[in-house]
């Protein structure tokens, strides 16, 4: 049995390593499951992120790997059960300059400059929150926006809270810092959007082994520790372990 996955790069959930082999936490979580239900044969797709929905729809790879769950995308794909909660954050350049802490604190400064990446769901939060489209600057991909943070074209680059802090240790903490997001003005605790793997709606046998399998091994000890190589930890994966 062979199911082909496709994903982006965007450490520590997916990257192609230097011998061309797919790898992150998102790609070890999909082969072990894949494999404990009697997949024999895995193929890594390479691709950017505008294209998982509409890839998997038309049927150009069986299932991506995870990315966040919203109304809007479930018309879509169909999702599997959550496999991970996580935050936002920003990555800025060391220092923090402009002191930039959440949506709210960058909306306020209307000269300040944030980056997305194209179709991630940050580009809605940072309009929600109220920060301009003149403000935002979309990219392709992680790379691209990592750099317009470097030259200073942009003061801040919106992803996970984990993402940038892997980000942040493997540049170095002398040229670029992840920023986690603060809470809001209420004090209340948010609560975290969720990751799950997502299929072609047509595709339910699929869903379904893969469903099964998740809901044996998440939050198993082999699975945290699998997890925690890439630096997830209990905050990422107990959330989604209650759903």
């Amino acid at each position: 049995m062979k199911v082909a996955i496709a994903y982006i790069e965007e450490p520590p959930f997916g990257w192609t390593d230097a011998g061309g082999m797919a790898t992150g936490a998102d790609i070890d979580l999909a082969d072990a499951v894949l494999r404990a239900i009697g997949v024999t044969q895995i193929e890594h797709n390479r691709t950017t992120f505008s294209e998982l929905l509409s890839g998997v729809e038309a049927g150009r790879w069986d299932m991506n790997v995870p990315l966040f769950v919203t109304p809007e995308r479930a018309n879509l794909v169909a999702f599997s059960v959550p496999v991970w909660a996580i935050g936002d954050g920003f990555l800025v350049r060391a220092g923090n300059p402009r002191a930039l802490d959440s949506y709210a604190s960058l909306a306020e400064q209307h000269d300040a400059r944030l980056g997305v990446i194209a179709g991630q769901i940050q580009h809605d939060s940072a309009k929600t929150s109220g920060i301009g489209e003149h403000q935002i600057s979309v990219f392709a991909d992680q790379a691209e926006a990592i750099e317009a943070v470097r030259s200073g074209e942009i003061d801040a680059y919106a992803s996970t809270a984990l993402g940038n802090r892997i980000l942040a240790d493997r540049i170095g903490g002398s040229v670029l810092e992840a920023v986690e997001h603060q809470l809001g003005t209420n004090g209340k605790q948010q609560k975290l959007p969720f990751g799950a793997f997502s299929f072609n709606r047509r595709n339910s046998d699929l869903r379904n082994a893969v469903n099964a399998q998740l809901r044996l091994y998440l939050g198993s000890p082999n699975h945290r520790a699998r997890m925690a190589r890439f630096g997830l930890t209990h905050n990422e994966i107990n959330p989604a372990l209650d759903q």
